[in-house]
């Protein structure tokens, strides 16, 4: 009973962590366009409002790192026994990946409040880190989330299309299409409120095998 019991509150941890998560990162990555925008020509020193935001942004990767890694644990505890093992590495190893990479954008950001003239390869690599590579890994992490789901049944089929179509729009739209990195906190926040809505729901002691 006792498993069982933890299996049952996985999905609200799970749903919790990635609204959270979601929230943290499209207030960074707002924060970020509008500061430092992407493409236009920085002349002179950086306004200190501009810094001011790109600060605040700054103290946000961080924690939205921490609850990504929440919301990534909590779904893969879920899974339990039921996980495929070469599909669980892929979606472990594109999280972390997926961190790594988030906060050496982050650090990259941050060479604008030092630089009293900013160079343009701070804010280049910043987002080529973030659109090239960061949002790259998010999408496979997306699709195996979106398998997985499907698989177990916990994802009803529009949600794993919805999965997919986010994952391509992540895979593909790279540095060409400015805020497409939105899309990855958008899905978040779509699947957190799904696992919530399935923790709250009536549930039989035999129903719980096929939670994520």
């Amino acid at each position: 009973m006792e498993p069982n019991r933890e299996r049952l509150r996985t999905p609200r941890a799970a749903g919790l962590a990635g609204i959270v998560f979601a929230v943290l990162l499209a207030a960074a990555i707002v924060l970020m366009r509008i500061a430092i925008p992407e493409g236009a020509a920085q002349t002179g020193a950086i306004s200190p409002d501009r810094k001011r935001a790109v600060r605040v942004a700054l103290e946000l990767v961080p924690f939205a790192g921490i609850f990504f890694l929440w919301f990534m644990g909590a779904l893969r505890a879920q899974v339990g026994e039921a996980e495929d093992r070469f599909i669980a590495t892929v979606f472990l190893g594109s999280g972390l990946v997926f961190v790594a990479t988030l906060f050496g954008a982050a650090a990259a950001a941050g060479s604008i409040l030092v630089d009293q003239q900013p160079s343009e390869f701070g804010r280049n690599f910043a987002y080529t880190l973030l659109t090239t590579y960061s949002m790259r890994m998010a999408a496979v992490f997306i699709f195996t989330t979106s398998h997985i789901g499907r698989r177990l049944g916990v994802f009803p089929r529009p949600y794993a299309l919805v999965g997919y179509a986010a994952g391509l729009v992540l895979l593909f739209a790279g540095p060409g299409f400015p805020w497409s990195e939105m899309v990855f906190p958008a899905w978040s926040v779509i699947v957190s409120i799904h696992l919530l809505r399935l923790r709250l729901r009536p549930r039989t002691e035999g129903s719980t095998a096929g939670a994520v």
